[in-house]
């Protein structure tokens, strides 16, 4: 019976590898790109940034709708607009173009995350189990398309990263996520007004820090398909030996879901998303630091572990205090702070490169880093009371 429930939930997971094997290969495919084609710092932070002001709304919409309608037929969605994206940008030559494939790519993530992470809080099991295995599997999928993008582009081109890119990130998870049984979504009783769960959501002081818990994990995540590339390339490492280090963020976010559940286990504890939050901040600057592959390679995985362990946290946080029927409306609440680091980040990193350089930029984003993991320490004692979330 155990065996079969594994089988059954293969193909949910292995959609998850597929698409996130495809958004791997956009952190390499689409900075290097823009970089290619001649445009500023800040014309590549907008880029990356500006479309996201979309995603945080459709994320929104995109959390309710999966409360209303399931998660599946939002993953379904998802797939279909990275494969659109891809395309788009096999052809583009102008900043418009790469802007259009960049709003399918951000209608993609904004409908897989809460999607996704609503149905793997709803498989049986222990929670924190299953989403440390959701969070493994997304995590090697990148470590997958970062190397493998890097693969290709130093043997085949731009133009066939693209093409290979819509048909694994998007053909292949469209199938994968077509064939699986996804739990019945069942309404429970009357339907309450679309966004009506997020009003009470915000009442909630646990919602808020789960906010800023997002936003940290988030950090490494947007510094990946942004300035982590251009940095690599700037010091004299190849495209292929650039996706294998930055491979190495995603590896320690695989290690991170295998053991972490035995670590997060009470969102109470203060020092576990403090601690994670301190370790990212250090990790990001000081991986502008080092130049030979032995450093980095250590700084990339342990920044990977903190965020990987800190994403763990805040979903386990938000699936905590919210019932099934709102799941994925407090899912995506709670992601708000992906997408506002997914916005501030290459927008604040682009500025920063064109005035100061690409080295002073990441100790700067580090700072900022520092300063708002110290801020989690008195924002966990506004969001807990007698150990458990308000």
């Amino acid at each position: 019976m155990i065996a079969h429930a594994h089988r059954s939930y293969a193909p949910f997971f292995a959609n998850a590898f597929a698409w996130n094997l495809g958004l791997g290969m956009t952190y390499i495919l689409i900075p290097l790109y823009a970089d290619h084609l001649g445009y500023s710092g800040v014309a590549i932070g907008s880029l990356l940034s500006a479309p996201v002001v979309l995603q945080i709304t459709v994320s929104l919409i995109g959390g309710a709708l999966t409360d209303r309608i399931g998660g599946k037929r939002l993953a379904l969605l998802s797939s279909a607009a990275i494969a659109v994206g891809s395309l788009v940008c096999a052809y583009a030559s102008s900043l418009a173009l790469l802007v259009c494939a960049q709003l399918c790519f951000v209608l993609s993530r904004a409908a897989f995350w809460p999607a996704t992470w609503s149905l793997g809080s709803q498989l049986p099991g222990e929670r924190g189990v299953q989403l440390g295995r959701l969070n493994s599997i997304t995590s090697a999928g990148q470590i997958v398309g970062t190397a493998f993008a890097g693969l290709v582009l130093a043997h085949f081109g731009f133009r066939a990263g693209f093409w290979l890119l819509a048909v694994l990130g998007g053909g292949l998870a469209f199938a994968f996520m077509a064939i699986f049984a996804a739990p019945a979504h069942r309404s429970h009783g009357t339907p309450l007004p679309m966004f009506a769960a997020y009003r009470a959501l915000a009442r909630r002081p646990a919602i808020w820090f789960g906010i800023m818990c997002a936003y940290i994990s988030a950090l490494p995540f947007s510094l990946s398909f942004s300035f982590y590339p251009i940095l690599l390339v700037s010091e004299g490492f190849s495209s292929d030996a650039t996706g294998w280090l930055i491979a190495l963020r995603a590896l320690g976010a695989v290690l991170a879901g295998v053991t972490a559940a035995r670590v997060v286990r009470k969102v109470s504890i203060r020092s576990i998303p403090v601690a994670c939050a301190l370790v990212v901040a250090l990790a990001v600057s000081l991986i502008a630091v080092f130049k030979h592959p032995a450093p980095l390679s250590a700084l990339f995985l342990i920044v990977g572990l903190g965020s990987g362990v800190m994403t763990l946290y805040f979903q386990i946080l938000i699936s905590d205090l919210s019932a099934t029927e709102m799941r994925g409306s407090a899912l995506a609440l709670g992601g708000l702070g992906w997408g506002l680091s997914h916005l501030t980040t290459p927008l604040i990193m682009g500025a920063l490169k064109d005035a100061f350089g690409i080295a002073v930029a990441f100790y700067v984003i580090g700072a900022i880093a520092l300063v708002w993991a110290l801020a989690l320490a008195p924002m966990h004692a506004w969001a807990f009371r007698d150990g458990k979330p308000r």
